[in-house]
């Protein structure tokens, strides 16, 4: 795309973002007495537009048969739609098609990564599986910024191979502190790190994180679950070596997520769960396995997600990612400057529009988040309170919990004017104030 292209593409006219809303039928419903829905909640899982219903259904109702199996027409069928969704995901994200293995969620993706690396350290994979292999003196190095998806993993590889985990810090302000790069030294084997913070909405400075762990030959796994769904992602270009995110918060299905690998490391990767079509020959002694991503693929797939994926990748893909994250980087300033306007409301990460998403997580002075997200829910605005699976990255700002705010594709801002409204009324409300 040229520069004069990405320019008329920077943002979503009006009549584009109204038409994209009336493309979710739930945004249409009330709530709490006839209230229109405000969903702000898209961090936690995003709304579907109708396009992905449509494909999942019409999945069903046409092309239901399992997938790699079957010899019959709707064997064939299915195959193919599986395969068409795995391409629409792979070009979204810069991706070969034959680098994206489907998992169930970006969780598992990660917890197939560390067992598999477990596996490698027990000597499975032979020979090629050694650059995965840990042990006492190996390091794997995460940030304080993570959510637990992202962090209880290592702790687990680590406790199974006697292998170290050391962490980034964050600074005051939310951001990754670039002054612990240090952490990273030639006993680090794994650095994984989230790209965009699911409390803070700060983007990590990606760039330098992989030049530090390249200077010691450490693999670099990244968290995508906030970024894909809200930024242009190129994952080639990036320069990891696997990453993670989830259908469901870039308004696919649930069930369904997928680990991106580098094919060479996929080839060299040993196997994590087994069974069904992920092998080549088996034996009653002995099993060898079928080529990446079937190899990570085992049992019954998740077919019908796949294809209400691929109508959401292509969905986004139509929007342009670029003038999403135009829309979105818009609705960011506006959210923050409405909430700069309210008395005793700390936001917990960076309080400027740049370099961030639409991710913001706060708390009201003398008010628990719980009892604010009860009154912002009698307004109809829909948000998330909680630590939002990030306990040590909210003690680091000194905080048990917050409320947290998130924007999407369909989000207006006469919508975030009606959560800033609500939200100026809470300590009056509680504190009579």
């Amino acid at each position: 795309m040229s520069a004069e292209q990405r320019e008329v593409r920077a943002r979503l006219t009006a009549t584009e973002l109204a038409a994209v809303r009336a493309d979710f039928p739930l945004l249409a419903r009330t709530v709490r007495g006839g209230r229109p829905l405000v969903y702000l909640d898209t961090a936690a899982t995003s709304q579907k537009p109708e396009c992905v219903i449509d494909a999942e259904q019409d999945f069903y109702l046409q092309r239901n048969a399992g997938v790699h199996r079957g010899a019959h027409a709707l064997a064939e069928e299915a195959t193919e739609a599986y395969e068409q969704a795995r391409a629409a995901v792979a070009r979204l994200v810069g991706a070969g098609t034959d680098e994206i293995v489907w998992t169930k969620n970006a969780t598992e993706g990660i917890n197939l990564l560390a067992y598999a690396f477990s596996n490698a350290s027990l000597g499975r994979g032979g020979a090629p599986a050694q650059r995965f292999r840990l042990g006492p003196g190996d390091e794997i190095v995460v940030t304080e910024a993570e959510h637990h998806a992202n962090l209880v993993p290592w702790q687990e590889l680590c406790a199974r191979t006697g292998a170290t985990l050391r962490w980034l810090g964050v600074t005051d302000s939310g951001r990754i502190d670039l002054e612990t790069l240090d952490v990273i030294t030639e006993r680090t084997r794994v650095v994984a790190f989230t790209h965009v913070s699911n409390v803070t909405g700060a983007i990590s400075p990606v760039k330098e994180i992989v030049a530090a762990a390249r200077s010691h030959g450490a693999l670099v796994v990244l968290d995508a679950c906030q970024s894909v769904p809200h930024l242009p992602v190129d994952l080639h270009a990036l320069d990891v070596d696997f990453a993670v995110f989830s259908g469901h918060k870039m308004l696919g299905p649930t069930g369904i997520g997928a680990l991106y690998g580098r094919r060479e490391l996929l080839a060299a990767l040993p196997p994590f769960g087994t069974g069904g079509s992920m092998v080549e020959v088996v034996s009653m002694s002995e099993t060898t396995f079928a080529a990446p991503p079937q190899r990570f693929e085992a049992g019954t797939q998740m077919v019908a997600q796949t294809v209400g994926l691929h109508a959401a990748a292509d969905y986004l893909a139509e929007l342009g990612m670029d003038a999403l994250a135009a829309h979105e980087e818009e609705l960011t300033a506006h959210l923050l400057a409405g909430i700069s306007r309210i008395e005793g409301v700390r936001v917990l990460g960076p309080t400027e529009p740049e370099n961030r998403i639409g991710v913001v997580a706060f708390t009201v002075d003398g008010v628990h988040p719980h009892d604010v997200g009860q009154l912002l829910d009698d307004a109809g605005v829909a948000v998330r309170v909680g630590h939002h699976c990030a306990q040590p990255l909210h003690r680091r700002l000194g905080v048990p919990s917050s409320a947290r705010v998130s924007v999407g594709v369909h989000t207006t801002t006469a919508e975030l004017d009606t959560f800033c409204d609500a939200l100026s009324r809470v300590r009056d409300f509680f504190l009579g104030r």
